[in-house]
C-alpha cells in the first residue's frame, strides 16, 4: 500500500505530540523522517519510529527540551539539545549555522546532548535556498569496528555536503562512512534478505551475510570492508566525523555515544553528553560572486554527465540525482512502506490512541 506525503506528515507530526511534543517538534521530527522516504532512504525513515517510540518510553529521550546555545562567537556556536529528538536541536543548530554565515560569511555549530537527527542531507539542504554551501556530519552509537579490530567503538558517522547550481539540480552528497547505514540492515532484517560479505562481522572478527549479527555481538565494518579495499581509509574518516561532533561540542565520542535504541544498554562510563552533530553554512559571495559560482557550478555538473559510462551502464550520476528522482517518483505514485513497518506503526498509534492507515 501507498501512503502520501502529506498523510505520513501529518501522522508523524501527531504521533510525537502524543509522546509529548510540541506541535512545531513534531512537524520538524516528522519533515525529516518523511524526507528520508521521499529520497529513498527509507532506513532513515518511518522504520525509525519504533526505535524513537522505545527510547521515549524508556526516558531516555527528552519530548520538552531546552534546546539552548552554551557557546558563541560571532561565527561559531554550541547548542545543547538537553536528550531531545535529534531533529529538533539539528533543525534549530542549522538555521543559527545559515544566520552566522548571513553575517560574517561562514557560521560552524557544534550539538551535543542530542540524539539520532534522520538523514544528514537534510540539514546540509537547508542552506541552498539562501546561497549557500551546507556541511553536516554527526557521530552515532558505536557499533562499527576499526580496521583490524573487534570492538565496537565508531559510529556509521554519516557525512553530507549540499552545493547550489544554477540551472542544473544541486550536487547533493549524504553517506554514511561504512558500507552500509545500521538502518538499511534493520531494513534487510524486516525483509529477511541477507547482505554482501563486507558490510558486517561476527563477534570474532569472521566476515558475516547476516543482518541481524549485530544482536549477537558482531560489528559493522568501515567504508572498504577490510584492510585489502581501503577499511583503513575508512576508519579515518569515520574517526575525523567522529572528532568534529563530540570534541568541539562536548558530547560523547566512539564507544561512549549512548544507543540510538533502547534495546542497548547506556555505557556505565559516559564520556561527554549524548550523541553530537557539526553542522557549517558557507555564504558563495564570501568566496566569489554568487552567479558567476552558480554557472561554474553547472559547468562541473555537466562535464561530469558527459562523462562516458562503463561498459553495461546508461549514465554517469551526479551525487543527488537518485534521491531527486525518487522524490518526483514518490511525490507523483506515493510512498511505500515494508508491510512490517506499517505494522509497528499500527501498533505503536493504538498505544497512543490513535490509528495508522489512509
Amino acid at each position: 500500500m501507498s501512503y502520501s506525503y502529506k498523510y505520513l506528515q501529518e501522522f508523524t507530526t501527531a504521533i510525537f505530540m502524543r509522546m509529548g511534543c510540541s506541535e512545531a517538534d513534531g512537524d520538524a521530527i516528522a519533515r525529516v523522517l518523511v524526507a528520508a522516504e521521499l529520497r529513498d532512504h527509507a532506513s532513515h525513515g518511518m522504520i525509525r519510529i519504533k526505535e524513537y517510540y522505545e527510547l521515549w518510553k524508556s526516558g531516555r529521550v527528552n519530548a520538552t527540551p531546552d534546546v539552548r546555545v552554551v557557546h558563541e562567537t560571532p561565527s561559531t556556536a554550541v547548542v545543547d539539545g538537553d536528550r531531545c529528538f535529534g531533529m529538533v536541536a539539528g533543525m534549530r543548530s542549522m538555521r543559527l549555522a545559515i544566520e552566522k554565515a548571513a553575517s560574517t560569511g561562514t557560521g560552524w555549530v557544534a550539538t551535543r546532548n542530542s540524539n539520532h537527527f534522520g538523514i544528514a542531507g537534510y540539514y546540509a539542504m537547508m542552506a541552498l535556498e539562501h546561497d549557500m554551501v551546507g556541511i553536516c556530519v554527526t557521530n552515532a552509537n558505536p557499533l562499527v569496528a576499526p580496521t583490524w579490530s573487534v570492538s565496537r567503538y565508531l559510529g556509521t558517522n554519516p557525512l553530507a555536503v549540499a552545493v547550489p547550481a544554477l540551472n542544473e539540480p544541486p550536487f547533493v552528497a549524504d553517506f554514511a562512512t561504512t558500507p552500509i547505514a545500521r538502518g538499511k540492515l534493520a531494513v534487510a532484517e524486516k525483509k529477511g534478505e541477507k547482505v554482501p560479505f563486507g558490510y558486517v562481522q561476527d563477534a570474532e572478527g569472521v566476515p558475516s551475510d547476516d543482518p541481524g549479527i549485530l544482536r549477537r555481538g558482531g560489528a559493522m565494518l568501515t567504508l572498504g570492508g577490510d584492510r585489502l579495499h581501503g577499511s583503513h581509509k575508512g576508519y579515518c574518516m569515520t574517526a575525523v566525523v567522529d572528532i568534529f561532533s563530540a570534541l568541539f561540542s562536548g558530547a560523547s565520542f566512539g564507544p561512549f555515544v549512548p544507543p540510538s535504541v533502547a534495546y542497548l544498554p547506556v555505557p556505565e562510563n559516559q564520556e561527554g553528553k549524548g550523541t553530537g552533530h557539526f553542522f557549517g553554512a558557507m555564504r558563495i559571495d564570501a568566496f566569489r560572486p554568487a552567479a558567476e559560482f552558480r554557472a561554474e557550478m553547472d559547468e562541473w555538473i555537466r562535464t561530469f554527465r558527459n562523462a562516458k559510462p562503463a561498459k553495461g551502464e546508461s549514465r554517469v550520476l551526479i551525487p543527488g540525482d537518485p534521491e531527486r528522482e525518487a522524490e518526483e517518483r514518490y511525490r507523483r505514485e506515493g510512498i511505500k512502506l515494508v508491510p512490517a513497518v506499517a505494522e509497528d506503526l499500527k501498533a505503536i498509534a493504538a498505544e497512543l490512541g490513535t490509528y495508522f492507515g489512509e
